[in-house]
């Protein structure tokens, strides 16, 4: 017994070690040059929530919001849960045709995506996401959403286990179903950060938290558009936070192929982290060190629900530094 709760002592202060190195390494990475050019270049994207297309949100809300929603490339609006069956309730992507005639007519050369969701509080290492009797019905809802006027489909399904051939098979299927002018887009786990921890981080949490860039790589082939998740990285505000978005973003730019479209998540405040202006920073940063990127920018959350202070902060943090 004294043996035994010797070496989980022992197995507890290396993990203990581990994480202290960690942090300082991941500290650091928050540091450095921002170039002028580091900044928004144009591809940047928000997330709508199902108001805006299933009546709640009218003429007045939209006008309301039409200065911020012209700071973006491209939004995804919410227009479903995906159920256990893989089916879609219609009611979310059917009516949509009001929503989608006013971004048309106002924000043309905006792209409106349908953002389809499920979320998990976790998954095994052998878990399928979308199983195989699922998957059909999922495809056929995302085609569904493109034949309703929407620009294309934003998958949102969270945690994806690495390898899941179920959820590659899902977007190979995607892909075929809504043709090669829809957009396909899809929401990333944040990238293990330093070799070695996505497994210690698995079992910790009992479900998965980061993603292999290899995995995130084999995906961003499938893709038009990937968004690497910044919400929920468990990280602290302040350098810490900054150094886990700097090193995401670093990851991203050098993992997803140059034709694929990248965006970086920022989370709201509520989420405790260093919010939007540290995360802006923080990209900012390792972009300087990466080198310019087309087809590049953040993903935030919904403009018209961001307070003054997050606007203001994305605002002169990431659309209009000083260059």
């Amino acid at each position: 017994m004294r043996w035994l709760l010797t070496r989980l002592l022992a197995g507890l202060a290396a993990v203990l070690v581990v994480a202290v190195g960690a942090g300082v390494l991941l500290a650091a990475q928050f540091s450095g040059e921002k170039a002028g050019w580091a900044a928004s270049a144009g591809a940047d994207a928000a997330w709508l929530d199902g108001s805006w297309v299933d009546g709640r949100a009218d003429e007045d809300d939209f006008a309301a919001a039409l200065p911020r929603l012209r700071a973006f490339s491209e939004v995804y609006v919410h227009v479903g849960e995906i159920a256990e069956d893989g089916t879609v309730d219609p009611a979310g992507y059917a009516a949509a045709d009001a929503f989608l005639d006013r971004m048309d007519r106002e924000l043309p050369e905006v792209r409106v995506l349908g953002w389809l969701s499920s979320a998990a509080d976790s998954s095994s290492l052998l878990a399928d996401r979308v199983p195989k009797e699922a998957r059909a019905r999922l495809v056929e809802a995302a085609a569904a959403v493109v034949d309703a006027g929407f620009d294309g489909v934003h998958y949102a399904v969270t945690p994806v286990t690495v390898n899941d051939p179920g959820f590659v098979d899902l977007l190979e299927r995607t892909r075929e179903a809504v043709g090669e002018e829809a957009v396909l887009s899809v929401l990333a786990l944040p990238v293990e950060p330093l070799p070695g921890v996505r497994l210690p981080v698995f079992l910790a949490n009992r479900g998965e938290r980061y993603w292999s860039t290899g995995f995130l790589l084999r995906i961003a082939e499938l893709c038009d558009v990937v968004v690497v998740s910044g919400s929920g990285t468990g990280m602290p505000g302040g350098s810490l936070y900054g150094g886990f978005m700097a090193r995401q973003t670093e990851l991203a730019l050098r993992t997803v192929p140059g034709d694929t479209g990248l965006r970086i998540g920022v989370p709201g405040a509520e989420e405790g982290s260093g919010g939007v202006a540290t995360a802006a920073e923080a990209v900012r940063v390792a972009l300087t060190g990466h080198g310019e990127r087309d087809g590049f920018g953040l993903a935030v959350p919904a403009p018209d629900a961001m307070t003054e202070e997050e606007w203001a902060a994305f605002e002169e943090g990431w659309l209009a530094p000083q260059r």
